[in-house]
């Protein structure tokens, strides 16, 4: 080979090397924008939210009417009608509405304002209903690089976080209750988890049973064919790259 062959070759790779660079490059910027604007729009979520009066957020505009949308989600709603709720948890990021389409892949990539952007929502599985919840209500969030979204359900690997930070503040539309989680585990979506409907109580104590037989820790929390459970899924990308989840699993009460 030429000499001068060899430096044309030279320069190929170089300029190769180089588009591949700018390409990753420009996805990280696109990322980090991304994550960006996020954190801004959920901020302002947050700040509308909170700025609500706290006795307003578990007041019913008809008093006694359980269909009546509790007056501190009144604003939020003009904003985004398929908002349907708020979760949180203390020492985490996690504090954030819920959301929900008819269908379980618009939020993945899309935020409060229905904006393109892939960190996405917290929402709430299209098959449950928030009026009238089932025996298993299921929230879904992405597990990010910046910390937000579900990614600070990993804290719950940890048994120490776990033993001091065993209840979720899960609020409705309608409704306000801490739940009581009763099983943390990683998982694939081979084990059906999210199932929503049920053919018995059998059916229903069958997953019940899977799940404390999943779960890294034993509770005292006492959950029956009689009890309503949340689910909170995110990816668990050490399990598997596409099918890994880590989940945790609460037992609702009611507050009030």
């Amino acid at each position: 080979m030429s000499v001068k062959m060899k430096k044309v070759l030279s320069v190929m790779l170089t300029i190769l090397c180089l588009g591949v660079f700018i390409y990753a490059a420009n996805g990280l910027i696109d990322t980090a924008i991304d994550y960006y604007k996020n954190r801004k729009v959920l901020n302002n979520i947050q700040e509308t939210f909170y700025a609500s009066d706290p006795g307003e957020i578990n007041k019913r505009e008809n008093g006694t009417n359980p269909n009546s949308v509790r007056s501190g989600f009144d604003i939020l709603l003009k904003e985004n009608k398929e908002l349907v709720g708020w979760i949180a948890i203390e020492d985490t990021q996690i504090d954030y509405p819920i959301l929900k389409a008819d269908n379980n892949t618009d939020y993945l990539r899309q935020d409060f304002y229905k904006e393109d952007n892939i960190v996405g929502s917290i929402f709430m599985d299209f098959r449950n209903n928030v009026k009238s919840p089932g025996l298993n209500t299921i929230v879904y969030g992405h597990r990010t690089k910046d910390g937000s979204m579900f990614e600070h359900l990993s804290k719950y690997e940890d048994r120490e976080f776990f033993k001091n930070h065993q209840t979720i503040e899960f609020d409705t539309l309608y409704d306000s209750y801490e739940a009581e989680i009763f099983a943390v585990y990683n998982t694939t979506i081979d084990f059906n988890y999210i199932q929503t409907d049920f053919a018995s109580d059998e059916d229903y104590e069958q997953l019940l049973t899977g799940i404390r037989e999943e779960s890294m820790y034993e509770t005292d929390v006492e959950v029956t064919s009689d009890d309503r459970i949340l689910t909170l899924s995110t990816c668990d990308y050490d399990r598997d790259d596409n099918d890994g989840r880590l989940v945790v699993q609460a037992k609702l009460v009611k507050k009030g």
